[in-house]
């Protein structure tokens, strides 16, 4: 985007991954100013197609907006026809789309010359209450938002001038820019160091020179925030921060506490490489058993969960893991698995051990059984489709060839996840500010307990 005209904008969008879609001469082309967003996901809402790829970009009457979105909106049917009726045109079936267009709504009370973005985002935000985190941009300023249930993940980086890689300088004349990321793990390989979370509510103004925050948005009285559980069980990289807290450290204390819940007569722990490994050390670490590798994993494989039918997905699972046999041959093995979706992927992992020389093989989940399918962002299958809610789930052990499956009990895993936040609350006087901005701590639970944050409509 050139920042010194409102109509100059530089696109490039494509299907697949990015390394397929970006080269150095597509790149070379987008080099043309000082700021710029962009988007990658796999779809959730609407086809998978160009034409729902984003950000969109839009003309408003103060020029062209862009907009990149992340998350689901669980009232976009009723937008559509809102949208529809007062004469707006769509030309995709993505939801994202109605969120620019909705942007580009003026309010009632803005004046022509000047545009109040506060105030039209205010207006998304009251029209839809979850789920986003946002990044719109409009001539030099970029705006980072999160709905006011902070279902979905934002934060703020800071980009470090170089030579200072080291962290010493931290105030804003030491910063040479600002980025925004879904994830605080993707800053230090561009040079930048996470600076803080985007709240949950929160407007943020970027600019050149700092960040400011405009307004917060407040849920209904009593409702907590909403944050996704399941980033912490599987999505996000163990190095990501959320909520103040290491993903890594989460997931450590969700294995110790499934010790506690299921401990088990064995030898050995292992897992499922690689999102389990932090809470395979933390059983462990509780039951007083070795740690040992017994799979290593095909790195050039991307993830069976996201595959579009079951046949690639069963393909994906048969190139995906070699067997360290001599590490378990004739002994009593635990695994330790994040999540069991289809039981796809953990039945031919079970077989593969048992031919190598395993003795018995435990199953131990580092979260609840999903039952629900999520409306919010993530691709979670469909009710019928998920182990949890079929007749071979009353047997699973046997059904996919385990010696024994349990599950960390949903408790257990709130419990896990909050344990963190609570005590910095308790113990923090700097937090009690943010807690009373934020307002009351919770996360969504909705894909296992079946209670959604907000009221699904349709």
């Amino acid at each position: 985007f050139d920042g010194e005209s409102s109509q100059a904008f530089k696109v490039h969008k494509g299907m697949g991954l990015i390394n397929h879609v970006f080269n150095a001469d597509s790149l070379k082309k987008l080099y043309v100013s000082n700021l710029g967003i962009g988007h990658t996901r796999y779809s959730t809402s609407g086809i998978s197609e160009l034409q729902n790829c984003q950000p969109f970009v839009v003309e408003t009457l103060h020029g062209k907006i862009a907009v990149a979105h992340n998350g689901e909106l669980t009232n976009a049917v009723r937008l559509r026809r809102k949208l529809m009726r007062h004469g707006v045109g769509l030309s995709t079936s993505s939801d994202s789309e109605l969120i620019t267009q909705l942007l580009a709504f003026t309010p009632p009370l803005e004046n022509d010359d000047t545009a109040d973005w506060v105030a039209r985002i205010k207006n998304l935000m009251n029209e839809t209450p979850t789920s986003y985190s946002l990044l719109i941009m409009h001539k030099d300023i970029i705006y980072a938002v999160r709905d006011p249930y902070g279902n979905r993940p934002l934060c703020i980086g800071r980009l470090i001038p170089v030579g200072d890689m080291n962290g010493k300088g931290k105030d804003n004349s030491e910063t040479e820019g600002w980025v925004v990321s879904s994830e605080s793990c993707s800053f230090l390989s561009i040079g930048a160091e996470y600076y803080r979370e985007v709240l949950p509510g929160e407007i943020v103004k970027i600019s050149r020179y700092d960040v400011q925050t405009l307004d917060v948005v407040p849920r209904p009285e009593g409702d907590p925030s909403a944050f996704c559980i399941f980033e912490y069980v599987y999505f996000a990289r163990p190095d990501s921060i959320f909520e103040g807290q290491m993903v890594y450290s989460v997931r450590r204390r969700c294995g110790q506490q499934l010790a506690i819940e299921a401990p088990v007569e064995a030898d050995l722990v292992s897992t499922v490489p690689e999102s389990a490994t932090p809470a395979a050390l933390g059983y462990a670490q509780k039951c007083g058993l070795p740690y040992v590798e017994v799979l290593c994993k095909n790195r050039y494989v991307g993830r069976t969960f996201i595959q579009p039918n079951m046949r690639l997905r069963q393909l994906g699972v048969a190139k995906k893991f070699g067997v360290l046999s001599d590490n378990f041959k004739g002994k009593r093995v635990v695994i330790i698995d994040d999540s069991i979706v289809r039981g796809n992927t953990i039945s031919p992992i079970i077989k593969l051990l048992r031919e190598s020389g395993a003795k018995e093989v435990h199953i131990r989940v580092a979260s609840p059984p999903i039952r629900f399918p999520c409306y919010m962002g993530i691709n979670i299958p469909t009710k019928e489709e998920l182990i949890a809610n079929r007749p071979e789930f009353h047997d699973l052990a046997n059904y996919i060839g385990a010696d024994s499956v349990v599950y960390l009990s949903v408790e257990g895993l709130v419990s896990s996840v909050q344990e963190s936040i609570k005590a910095r609350q308790e113990n923090e006087n700097s937090l009690k500010t943010q807690k009373s901005r934020v307002g009351k701590i919770g996360h969504c639970t909705a894909c296992l307990t079946g209670e959604y944050p907000v009221e699904l409509e349709w």
